[in-house]
């Protein structure tokens, strides 16, 4: 039984899915659509950078959803292997929206659409240099909010990701991270601050999500046959009105992808495909589960490997 899941932001390089993009019309006529509803040209910052383009969010969010969608559509459109098979989809926090529209939810201008206003919104909440991302590692979750709940009154420092055993990510301002950071080393506590421009998945996100209400009621979605992990619940979800919901949620929420991993494992997902650019949550489910198997489709030669 396998599960279909999609990365997030950072898996992001300059010239991702050109190998597709060279060989197969279905991505062309899908980079081209994204180009015209975007009316900006975001094949060429995905094919050609540079880099500090394609590391924006509000251009990285929409950017790999369309490498993930193409890729997908290519192995169940060209290959001919029936993804839709799978017993749920996930996706890490942007990678729910590519969950979403592969799954049938959502059509593909409009995913578009809402991640380029999410990557704006998300990126422009808080004034550039004031909030962060902190990666913690080598602890559990349990231990880091103790830590947190007792240093409540000297600083607001929020858990965005709990990605796996031993890796969770922190959002905050500068400040209070700082403090935090000094806790952590008393610890002995690993810690690395994020190259990143925004602290995401935290209370500082607050005018993103007013903006993303306002976006989501211009879409609607679909009734999609397949389950969902949420990200908010780490549970199943397939109502259309709720899902909408709890996108809306995800932005101040964390990612609760190390209990979304272990709720498909208990489900009796033993295989995990990974579609998209890069092998970040491959290595993160890696480490949640040793005993599952795990695919990576980010090239053709992974589309002819699988086995489902």
């Amino acid at each position: 039984m396998f599960s279909v899941i999609f990365p997030g932001q950072g898996s992001q390089i300059v010239g991702m899915g050109k190998e597709f993009f060279d060989k197969f019309d279905l991505v062309k006529d899908l980079f081209k659509e994204a180009d015209a509803v975007l009316n900006f040209s975001l094949s060429k910052v995905i094919l050609d950078g540079p880099k500090n383009d394609l590391d924006l969010t509000i251009n990285t969010q929409p950017a790999i959803f369309l490498i993930s969608y193409s890729i997908f559509n290519v192995v169940t459109k060209e290959f001919k292997i029936d993804l839709n098979k799978a017993k749920y989809f996930a996706g890490h926090s942007l990678g729910e929206y590519s969950a979403l529209s592969s799954a049938g939810y959502l059509n593909f201008s409009d995913t578009l659409k809402l991640l380029r206003a999410r990557g704006d919104a998300m990126q422009n909440a808080v004034p550039k240099g004031e909030g962060g991302m902190l990666a913690v590692l080598g602890s559990n979750i349990t231990q880091i909010e103790k830590i947190l709940e007792e240093n409540k009154n000297d600083f607001i420092v929020q858990i965005a990701n709990d990605n796996s055993d031993g890796q969770i990510v922190l959002s905050g301002k500068n400040n209070d991270l700082d403090k935090l950071i000094s806790i952590l080393k008393s610890n002995s506590i690993k810690n690395i601050k994020l190259p990143v421009s925004a602290p995401f998945h935290c209370g500082l996100m607050s005018s993103a999500t007013e903006i993303m209400k306002k976006e989501f009621e211009k879409v609607s979605l679909i009734n999609g046959s397949n389950i969902l992990i949420s990200n908010v619940t780490a549970d199943e979800i397939s109502d259309k009105d709720k899902l909408k919901e709890l996108l809306i949620d995800q932005i101040e929420n964390k990612v609760r992808w190390r209990e979304s991993v272990n709720k498909m494992v208990n489900e009796g997902v033993n295989h995990f495909i990974e579609v998209g650019p890069g092998k970040v949550l491959s290595g993160l489910v890696k480490r949640i589960n040793r005993n599952v198997k795990i695919s990576t489709i980010n090239q053709e030669s992974d589309i002819k490997d699988l086995k489902i």
